[in-house]
C-alpha cells in the first residue's frame, strides 16, 4: 500500500486513535494536514495526550461501557471519512472499527512489520489474522515471478533504545495525568513502578545475556546444528495469543509443546525455547520450563535462551513451532519447516506444515515451497509493508 494511502485521504476528515508509543502519530497527523486533511485525535490517557498535537486532541474520560455511544456520535458530528489506528484488537479499537464498518468509514491499521527489520505494516481494514490477504496457495502460485523488494535502509541498532525511552515517557505521563482519565482501560499493566523495574531489568539482562550466552551461540552453529527444534515465545500480553489462538498463556503453550516433544520427537534431538526480547525485563519462563523438563525426563534436551541471534537460530533448526509470531515468516525465509498453532496470515498450505498435528511434526515436518514463499513474500511486502520505523525513520 505504501504511504500512497495519504493521497486517498487528501481533503478528508480523519480520526487518529491510539498509535505506537512515541511521536509517530503526531508526525503522521502533520503529514495529513499538509495534504489538506482535517485531523482529529482521541486521547485515552496522559501518554496519548503528551504525544498528541495540542490543537487536535480530544480527551476520552468516560467509562469503557460508554465508548460505543461516544464514538458513534463523534463519527457523525465530526463527519469522519476515515480512521487510523495501531493494532486492531485493543478494546477501544475493536469497538471503533465495528462502528466504522457499519457507517462505511474507511479503516487503516498500522502494526509492527510482518517483515523485519526496517519495515512497518499498514493494511486497510485489519492486520495479522484480520488481514485481508488471500490464504489460498493457488492465488500466490498464479502470481507472475519477479524480483524481491530490497529494503534500502541500513540497520538501526538504536531502534530498541528509542522505543524504551518513548515507553518510559508514555507511562510516566500516563501516571502523572491518571486523575484526568479516571476510567482509562489499558491493555497492559500501567503501574509506573512495575514498568520502571521492568525497563531497568530489561537493560541489565540484555547486557548479561550478551556475555552469558556466547558459548551457547557457538553450539547452535556447531554441535546442535540441525539437531534441535526452535520455539520462539511471544509477548505475554500479545493480542495474537488472546485473540488469535486457543492458548491462554505462554505457560500453556510451553507445556503443550514440551509434552509432545517428550513423547514424539526423536531421542537425539533437543528443544530450544527463546524468550521474546520485549519480555526480557518481565518474569521469565526459565524455571517453569526446567521444572517441566525435569518431570518429563528431558532436562538435558531442553535449552532456554534469550539473546542468541535469531536468524542463526532459525536457519540451524530442524523446524520451528510457533503460535502465530511473525518469526514464522522469518523461519520460512530461511527454508525451515514451520508449524503454526494459532491463526496467522502466512499459515498457507505448501508454505507451513498447515493442518499437521504437533505430535506428527517432529518426524513428518515438510520444508516450505521456496517458489511459493518467494511469491508470497513479494506480495506481502508490496501490499502491506512500508520502509521505516515507528521510532526513528518515518516510513516511506
Amino acid at each position: 500500500m505504501g504511504l500512497d494511502f495519504l493521497e486517498a485521504l487528501s481533503g478528508k476528515r480523519v480520526l487518529l486513535l491510539q498509535g505506537p508509543m512515541g511521536p509517530f502519530f503526531k508526525k503522521l497527523e502533520i503529514r495529513l494536514r499538509a495534504i489538506g486533511a482535517a485531523t482529529f485525535r482521541i486521547c485515552f490517557n496522559g501518554g496519548d495526550r503528551f504525544f498528541a498535537n495540542p490543537d487536535s486532541g480530544v480527551d476520552y474520560t468516560r467509562k469503557p461501557a460508554q465508548w460505543r455511544t461516544f464514538i458513534t456520535r463523534f463519527y457523525a458530528q465530526a463527519e469522519i471519512d476515515a480512521i487510523i489506528l495501531y493494532g486492531d484488537c485493543r478494546f477501544y479499537h475493536l469497538v471503533a472499527t465495528d462502528v466504522a464498518r457499519r457507517m462505511n468509514i474507511r479503516i487503516f491499521v498500522f502494526e509492527e512489520g510482518y517483515v523485519r527489520p526496517n519495515y512497518v505494516t499498514l493494511e486497510e481494514n485489519g492486520v495479522n489474522a484480520h488481514s485481508g490477504l488471500p490464504r489460498d496457495d493457488e492465488f500466490y502460485r498464479r502470481l507472475k515471478p519477479g524480483p524481491l523488494p530490497v529494503n534500502s535502509l541500513p540497520p538501526d541498532k538504536y531502534n530498541f533504545h528509542r522505543w524504551a525511552c518513548y515507553a518510559i515517557v508514555y507511562f510516566v505521563f500516563m501516571w502523572l495525568w491518571r486523575h484526568h482519565y479516571p476510567h482509562n482501560s489499558h491493555h497492559r499493566n500501567t503501574n509506573i513502578g512495575f514498568e520502571i523495574v521492568y525497563g531497568i531489568r530489561n537493560l541489565i539482562r540484555k547486557i548479561w545475556f550478551s556475555f552469558s550466552e556466547k558459548a551457547f551461540a557457538r553450539r547452535i552453529t556447531n554441535g546442535l546444528s540441525k539437531k534441535y527444534y526452535f520455539v520462539p515465545l511471544q509477548v505475554q500480553y500479545d493480542f495474537q495469543i488472546s485473540r488469535h489462538s486457543r492458548f491462554k498463556s505462554m505457560e500453556q503453550f510451553i507445556r503443550v509443546v514440551m509434552i509432545s516433544f517428550a513423547m514424539h520427537a526423536p531421542s537425539g534431538t533437543s528443544l530450544v525455547i527463546k524468550h521474546h526480547p520485549m519480555d526480557r525485563g518481565r518474569p521469565l519462563f526459565y524455571s517453569f520450563a526446567r521444572r517441566l523438563a525435569r518431570r518429563l525426563g528431558i532436562l538435558h534436551r531442553v535449552h532456554v535462551i534469550h539473546d542468541v541471534h535469531l536468524p542463526t537460530c532459525l536457519k540451524n533448526a530442524i523446524g520451528t513451532v510457533t503460535i502465530n509470531s511473525t518469526v514464522g515468516i522469518a523461519s520460512l525465509y530461511h527454508g525451515t519447516p514451520t508449524l503454526v498453532m494459532g491463526e496467522a496470515l502466512y499459515n498457507i498450505a505448501g508454505m507451513t506444515c498447515n493442518g499437521m498435528p504437533l505430535d506428527r511434526f517432529w518426524t513428518e515436518y515438510r520444508p516450505p515451497d521456496k517458489t511459493l514463499f518467494s511469491r508470497f513474500r513479494r506480495f506481502l511486502i508490496t501490499q502491506t509493508q512500508l520502509e521505516g520505523s515507528f521510532y526513528s525513520r518515518f516510513p516511506k
